[in-house]
């Protein structure tokens, strides 16, 4: 009887086990290091034809632009284009109250006139060796500094008002009339927007038919429309750890509504091989 029992019990145990669900690994986890496993799919890198098109990120930037600073020390008397205002090459910009520059130059310019007759007389008396050489030569040399002092403080007037070095816009305006200027201090932020400009990176391998004149489309996100755009320049090295190269395009056109620092996509398609 105990043993038709325990032959029972080992019979419904092993019927048991035969039944038990195995365990499922789940995709995303990898098996121990020197197992193999023919049911985990192998992940495989996206492939694309040649011919497909591909969008690529990229910002409007303008084609100059540079940050004007005071050279002087001086209070800021006029700011000539406010903030996001126009401007032409050569139209004054900044104007600075430069009335202690202007008093000394005209001292410097009174020393070398003094100096300057000095010397004419000493020349005279030269002549009729009634002086040393000695004292010649110091003569025409206070004639010489009075001249540099004069030309060091024109130069200093010529820094009283800043000119735009280039046509375009006031980007930023970093200070206000009545301020008072230290040397090196940030005034204006002025951009060129006369071209607007692309820069975007796209695949070395492009380079095989990517030449500067390319022409392509970009949809620019703020204003809602596509603008034409051909590449301009092309990076002089290619960066071997992404494998792509930096491209600069210009906006093919005049678009009043474009402004620096809009960004949208760049729609390139490679040609079919």
């Amino acid at each position: 009887m105990k043993h038709a029992l325990f032959c029972g019990l080992a019979l419904f145990a092993a019927a048991a086990g035969a039944q038990a669900p195995q365990p499922v690994r789940p995709a995303n986890v990898l098996p121990p290091a020197g197992v193999q496993s023919a049911s985990l799919p192998v992940a495989m890198a996206p492939t694309f034809a040649a011919g497909d098109p591909r969008e690529i990120r990229a910002q409007l930037a303008p084609r100059r632009f540079t940050t004007l600073a005071a050279e002087i020390g001086a209070k800021v008397s006029r700011i000539a284009v406010s903030e996001g205002g126009s401007f032409r090459a050569g139209q004054l910009l900044v104007a600075f109250d430069c009335g202690l520059q202007r008093a000394q130059h005209d001292k410097a310019r009174a020393a070398l006139t003094g100096s300057e007759k000095a010397w004419q007389a000493n020349t005279r008396l030269a002549e009729l060796h009634s002086i040393g050489r000695v004292e010649l030569d110091l003569s025409e040399a206070e004639v010489a500094k009075n001249r540099a002092e004069v030309n060091a403080m024109g130069t200093m007037l010529n820094k009283c008002s800043i000119a735009a070095p280039f046509g375009g816009r006031v980007a930023e305006q970093k200070v206000r009339e009545q301020q008072y200027a230290q040397p090196g201090q940030p005034l204006l932020e002025i951009i060129d927007d006369s071209v607007l400009e692309l820069e975007f990176l796209v695949p070395s391998r492009w380079l095989a038919w990517l030449k500067p004149g390319h022409q392509f489309k970009v949809s620019i996100d703020e204003a809602g429309k596509t603008f034409p755009a051909k590449v301009q320049r092309i990076g002089a090295r290619v960066d071997p750890v992404s494998q792509s190269i930096k491209l600069t395009a210009t906006i093919d056109g005049r678009f009043p509504e474009l402004v620096a620092g809009m960004s949208g996509r760049v729609s390139m398609t490679p040609p079919s091989p």
